[in-house]
């Protein structure tokens, strides 16, 4: 408990500032030759608004005592209050020079540098506020390894406390944070959650959970957290900003837009949020607008590829010549960061193929491709190995001992196949049926998947695992499905659609759970198909898209796991081949709706009428009507495509069959 009537008026600051202002003000006029009831006088102005009364005091206090570390604090917050950023910067800058374990003061030097669009300097002072705000002496060494990004050391230390301490809530989160930061998000919510089972009211371990089951597109998970957090703190920008991004994942694009124009009426310096705030411009339909938004980023941060890939993502022909020179200058830069040269990459690639310089675009969707390669790593025999495995599984004898199995529901439609191969375009012409809703690339089979050693390396491997699973077991992962999917669902309409392409190496596990679901394989042209993949920079799970051969590997594979699906379970996929719906629009749409056991309706045809939200990078294509330009576009870069026509071996040829 404070016992000095300055130690009682400094306590009032944070829940009373006005009733600080007053006990202030009688200590000073006590004592006038006193700094310190200056000070806190200043910080109790500053807190209810008045940052000119503030500076007022603090300016000279400042002067007069130029190595007070909280003087120096309170005088950079006053000036952020009364937006002055450089001299805001300056002033923190001071603060934590003096004292480095000011958390506070970092914490104000990072949100002014965020304000003024400078993230990475932000992160850094953010980086040293969690350093700071730790103060357990046994915890501060880690803190200080993770600050300085020694985050294999900080893992290895916290391990060692828990194995002691494993309630220690405070190194649960620690550890959770650092894993956050070496992009192992699944273990990192597991700690974070049970972090927060000790320690409810912890804001910070709270918000470090909502970005890893984010991180994991579990938005249905992190967005009661978030809406926790922004109970309490409703102006947070950090709690605003992942809002507006966990909200898109669950197709809520209204209130993301909404949030991310409310951040840009503060915050319009910072390039993140443009770079999102276009991300979800383009996935309503709102092009021009995406296009403003991605060359304000640009503008504020030349450096941001990802900001150019937003332009080449649209897939028309937008770069200006002073864009091109422009990206060819960054490229060039021996600094930039391994996520920009593998986005510069790519958009630039879409510009030279626009411009008709094939060789050219072919080197930098290489040069991109080979950078995202670098990150992303792929391991082409473990697939082909789960390949096999599903094949040695998956016997026409299996499934008819397992008859009857799975809940009942119809109301999935997969739409499977390799990315770029023509499955937004058949989820838009099935969204304009008025029986069907689209919603978008869903990772819930791959969750499922998971529970039976998907991506697990060891022994027996997946699918093997699902000999095991009972009709019991069956019908409770199709409800899990079914219940976690309904999030997307906001049209009441009796069937959805779930366009996850990578779906095709689960199919074993959704006839079993899901037995009435309508898979759809949307197929193209082998060359195609993986080059279109090869230029395209994917977010995340396309490892195998980075390398020619491993492309054609894949789509070996592929194609032979399906041809393997239509020998044991006839009739079960429909396959659309994406050069007959250019060439039969009508007949191909019938046939597909056939499948389905949908009627006819001429919507279908005027798919391109559709306002729905579309968030893969096909979005303006499947806004327009059919057209033949990308049939054969491969064709210009076929100089270069012989590892992968090596790999693909065989299925170029009789790749149209459908049995």
């Amino acid at each position: 408990m404070p016992t000095s009537p300055l130690d009682r008026a400094a306590a009032l600051l944070a829940s009373d500032p006005a009733r600080a202002e007053r006990e202030a003000r009688a200590l000073a006029a006590a004592a006038p030759r006193d700094p310190r009831p200056a000070l806190i006088l200043a910080s109790a102005l500053r807190r209810q608004g008045d940052a000119a009364g503030a500076l007022a005091i603090l300016r000279p206090l400042a002067r007069a005592f130029p190595n007070a570390a909280m003087t120096q604090y309170e005088l950079g917050a006053a000036l952020a209050a009364a937006d002055d950023a450089s001299g805001a910067e300056a002033a923190l800058g001071r603060a934590t020079a003096l004292n480095r374990d000011n958390a506070e003061a970092w914490r104000a030097l990072g949100q002014v540098r965020f304000a003024a669009g400078d993230a990475r300097g932000a992160e850094a002072a953010f980086a040293q506020h969690r350093r700071a705000v730790v103060r357990d002496p046994r915890l501060k060494p880690v803190a200080e390894a993770i600050c300085a990004g020694r985050l294999a050391e900080a893992e290895a230390m916290l391990r060692r406390l828990l194995a002691a301490r494993p309630n220690d809530a405070a190194a649960l989160q620690m550890l959770g944070e650092a894993l956050i930061a070496q992009g192992v998000y699944e273990d990192a919510a597991t700690l974070l959650t049970r972090a927060l089972e000790l320690s409810p009211a912890n804001d910070g371990a709270r918000f470090s959970l909502a970005t890893a089951l984010f991180q994991q597109q579990k938005a249905p998970e992190a967005l009661p957290h978030l809406e926790r957090l922004l109970a309490a703190d409703p102006a947070d920008a950090a709690y605003r900003n992942l809002m507006a991004a966990t909200l898109a994942q669950v197709g809520e694009f209204d209130r993301a837009l909404g949030l991310y124009e409310g951040l840009l009426g503060t915050l319009d310096r910072q390039p993140s949020l443009w770079l999102n705030y276009g991300h979800t411009l383009r996935t309503v339909g709102r092009a021009d607008e995406a296009v403003a938004a991605f060359r304000r980023c640009i503008a504020l941060d030349p450096a941001l590829g990802e900001a150019y890939l937003g332009l080449a993502n649209l897939k028309v022909a937008v770069f200006t010549g002073a864009e091109v020179a422009a990206m060819r200058q960054v490229a060039a830069r021996p600094d930039l960061r391994g996520d920009d040269r593998a986005a510069l990459g790519f958009a630039l690639g879409k510009a030279l193929e626009d411009a008709g310089e094939y060789e050219a675009s072919f080197g930098c969707y290489a040069a991109g491709a080979a950078a995202r390669r670098a990150q992303t790593p792929y391991d082409a025999d473990a697939f082909t190995a789960q390949t096999r495995r599903a094949e040695a599984l998956f016997t026409a004898e299996f499934f008819a001992a397992r008859d009857g199995f799975g809940a009942d529901a119809p109301d999935p439609i997969f739409i499977v196949g390799l990315p770029r191969s023509g499955s937004t375009l058949i989820e838009q012409i099935l969204a304009s049926h008025s029986a069907v809703e689209g919603t978008m690339e869903l990772s819930d089979i791959g969750f499922l998947a998971k529970a039976f050693g998907w991506s697990d390396p060891r022994p027996p491997g997946y699918p093997t695992a699902l000999a095991d699973l009972g009709r019991e077991g069956a019908a409770e992962f199709g409800q899990r499905y079914l219940a976690a999917t309904r999030i997307h669902r906001k049209l009441g309409r009796p069937l959805f659609i779930d366009k996850m392409p990578n779906n095709f190496q689960h199919l074993g596990l959704i006839q079993l759970i899901l037995p009435r679901a309508k898979i759809i394989d949307a197929r193209r042209h082998p060359l195609g198909a993986c080059f279109s993949g090869f230029k395209q920079h994917f977010a995340q799970g396309q490892a195998f898209s980075y390398d020619l051969a491993d492309l054609g590997r894949y789509y070996r594979d592929y194609a032979e796991l399906m041809a393997h699906f239509d020998a044991v379970l006839p009739g079960r996929v429909h396959r659309v081949i994406y050069e007959d719906v250019v060439e039969d629009t009508e007949g191909e749409v019938r046939r597909l709706l056939d499948y389905c056991g949908l009627d006819f309706e001429p919507a279908c045809l005027r798919f391109y009428e559709n306002d729905r939200a579309v968030r893969t990078v096909s979005s303006e294509q499947v806004r327009r009507p059919i057209f033949r330009d990308g049939l054969d576009q491969w064709r210009r870069f076929e100089p270069w495509l012989g590892p992968l026509k090596d790999a693909l071996g065989p299925a170029l040829e009789g790749w149209r069959d459908d049995p």
